[in-house]
């Protein structure tokens, strides 16, 4: 009896970190990164790409007077990706020991580990527009804030979709997580991967924003309703099955 208590504290150990509180950790330094740069900008918010050859000027005047909230900004967003990544690795690997065997927690993992590394991409590339070798130069400056936006907006976005549907998926078909929160993670997915259109046309801009911090509050959720273990260990989700596989009679 010992032996088997001590085994499966160390089977549980082996879960990982909690996945709540470390969405809760991203999420806060992301938004945290957002607020520091605003107020420190005095309520300017970090310039849209889409104002057209006309509005250069104003985005190179942005970032050559405001170069610590650019830099604050960037760090504090930098740090959310190093969370974002663990969550993808913590939550694929709990599907895996909940017995999801569909692609689901693979896909977890990807859109994961791909969200975080455009979250990271992008912060460090608006760290770049702070530095003084780069102000000099109005067309480098508008080139590193549209590869800044492209990565943090729809390329972090839509991988951050692929997390969400990762867990959204099993959670429903395996009844891990409650249906209506399960479902919305589903829905939530879809406009994320809708926002892809952002780079064919402007006004899809809006999706990001809902599918960003939707997303967000969806994996806080998630983290903390996802259980640690099942009461039946035998259950297997299938591939491309619409209900758990139990293995006893």
């Amino acid at each position: 009896m010992a032996v088997q208590h001590q085994s499966a504290r160390r089977h549980e150990a082996q879960g990982g970190p909690p996945l709540g509180p470390l969405a809760l950790v991203f999420t806060s330094l992301f938004v945290a990164g957002l607020v520091a740069s605003t107020l420190l900008a005095g309520g300017y918010t970090f310039p849209s790409p889409f104002g057209g050859a006309d509005a250069t000027d104003d985005i190179a005047a942005y970032f050559r007077q405001h170069t610590d909230a650019v830099r604050i900004g960037a760090a504090l967003q930098f740090g959310a990706s190093v969370p974002l990544a663990i969550y993808a690795a913590t939550a694929s690997a709990r599907l895996h020991r909940l017995g999801v065997r569909a692609p689901g927690a693979t896909i977890a993992l990807a859109g994961g580990l791909l969200a975080s590394a455009f979250l990271g991409l992008s912060a460090l590339l608006s760290w770049t527009l702070s530095q003084p070798e780069v102000l000099g130069r109005t067309d480098v400056i508008r080139a590193l804030q549209s590869l800044a936006f492209a990565t943090g907006g729809p390329g972090h976005v839509v991988a951050l979709g692929l997390l969400v549907a990762g867990v959204a998926v099993p959670g429903l078909l395996a009844g891990l997580l409650p249906r209506g929160l399960a479902l919305g993670g589903l829905v939530l997915a879809g406009l994320a991967e809708l926002s892809t259109l952002v780079l064919l046309a402007d006004g899809a801009a809006v999706l990001l924003p809902i599918a960003r911090f939707g997303g967000l509050l969806w994996l806080i959720a998630a983290g903390f309703l996802l259980p640690r273990h099942r009461s039946d260990p035998r259950v297997r989700v299938r591939s491309g099955a619409g209900r758990p596989e139990g293995t006893s009679a």
